[in-house]
């Protein structure tokens, strides 16, 4: 093929994909959509980039992206920098009072500052907020809850309550929220949370469109290790009751579709942050990725 066909042959499947967006431009105009930040994603350098890309790319084609994200690697990065020793139990970091402090700073100063430094230098305005802004989130103490009974985690909550007020300002302004995960409890106490419930708490709250959650994986699997497994679609009941046999990773994202979907966002969506611009591949064309939770 000589250079002009090769040209127009290209240039044909962009118009076909550009077309084949246009209903879902059309559906998700001005909409809401949350999205949990995670995974690999936030540690490789490129994939970070196709996301920043992906935010600014639905900003300006009139979709509203919210951002929510946690940081462990991050985390344990700088406590290990400090010589705070990290503590898991039964999966969850521990967290005392000279943590939480180390969680609030990497999650702010470096995490969402990165990011949103990202998403402005791809041409979008950002807005950089944390769960203690303007009463956005309030959270309670939680316990992890085993076969032989309660774990304490130290300062650990889930959020309870969300006033989007501020969020809501940052859309209207035509910003993207950049949101980090700590919670003050209605005492002021203030907790590490877990970032994919309060992705879906918020989204609830906002009436999000979408719930997007990154991971590390294609998807949900109904057997895994099995790849052959992988569920595209799955609705609440079904996923309820699958939900005792996933693997620990996958528990609190599966809750966290599970919670926004039962709260009235009509998809939550589980979806490969490994894959660069899966964000736009899931929303806009007809095969989307990843697993679809629906009610």
């Amino acid at each position: 093929m000589i250079p002009q066909q090769s040209d127009q042959a290209l240039a044909r499947i962009k118009a076909e994909t550009l077309i084949e967006s246009l209903d879902w431009l059309r559906e998700f105009h001005g909409r809401i959509v949350v999205v949990k930040f995670g995974g690999n994603a936030m540690v490789d350098e490129a994939l970070q980039q196709a996301f920043a890309q992906d935010m600014a790319y639905l900003r300006y084609v009139g979709i509203r992206p919210v951002v929510v994200h946690g940081g462990g690697p991050q985390i344990t990065a700088r406590l290990a920098e400090l010589g705070i020793p990290s503590e898991f139990r039964h999966g969850f970091r521990y967290t005392d009072s000279q943590t939480i402090e180390v969680v609030r700073d990497v999650l702010r100063n470096q995490v969402s500052a990165d990011l949103a430094r990202l998403i402005e230098e791809a041409g979008a305005q950002t807005s950089v907020l944390s769960g203690e802004d303007d009463n956005l989130f309030r959270a309670e103490v939680v316990k992890a809850q085993t076969p032989d009974g309660e774990v304490d985690l130290g300062l650990v909550g889930e959020v309870r309550t969300v006033n989007p007020r501020s969020v809501l300002q940052a859309l209207d302004a035509g910003q993207i929220p950049v949101i980090s995960t700590v919670a003050p409890t209605v005492l002021g106490e203030l907790l590490n949370v877990n970032a994919d419930l309060a992705a879906a708490s918020l989204a609830v709250a906002l009436g999000a469109e979408k719930l997007m959650v990154l991971t590390d994986v294609a998807g949900l699997y109904a057997d895994w290790p099995n790849l052959d497994s992988l569920i595209s679609e799955i609705g609440s009941t079904e996923l309820r009751n699958l939900l005792p046999r996933l693997q620990s990773g996958m528990i609190p994202k599966m809750q966290a579709c599970l919670a926004a979907v039962d709260g009235g966002v009509p998809k939550a969506h589980i979806i490969d942050g490994r894959q660069p611009h899966s964000i736009l591949l899931e929303i806009f064309t007809k095969s989307g990725v990843g697993t679809q939770v629906v009610r």
